[in-house]
């Protein structure tokens, strides 16, 4: 069992950055790849980035390449979403998840068994 808990969403204006971070408790994260998804409202949750348990792997989805950056240390069970120049577009809930299988899955929910809760971001305009 992994039990995962977001933190660090908030307010903040167009342009602005945040850094969500997901602290792991359980068994250690380096067992799993780890993945960031959204969901705004009205609408399905995406994918957002993955890395794999080394960190060697890392997927984007296209519309935060160049501007958000994933990064895990497992030494600290946790992974981190690094959010710059960010967009209205990009408010959503954020969650974090812990996966298993192949890098091939990375980008796909039903690769995931455990979430957190959610931590809202919101961009003002």
């Amino acid at each position: 069992q992994v039990q995962l808990v977001e933190s660090g969403g908030g307010l903040v204006q167009a342009g602005g950055s945040l850094r969500l971070s997901c602290a792991a408790s359980g068994r250690t994260v380096s067992d799993y790849f780890m993945g960031w998804f959204r969901q705004a409202p009205g609408k399905e949750r995406e994918f957002v980035a993955a890395v794999s348990w080394s960190g060697s792997t890392i997927y984007y989805t296209d519309s935060v390449k160049g501007r958000f950056a994933i990064f895990r240390d497992n030494a600290k069970n946790t992974v981190y979403l690094q959010m710059n120049s960010l967009k209205p577009e990009d408010t959503a809930v954020y969650y974090c998840a812990a996966g298993s299988g192949g890098i091939a899955v990375m980008r796909s929910s039903l690769a995931y068994g455990y979430w957190g809760q959610g931590t809202q971001v919101t961009v003002s305009s």
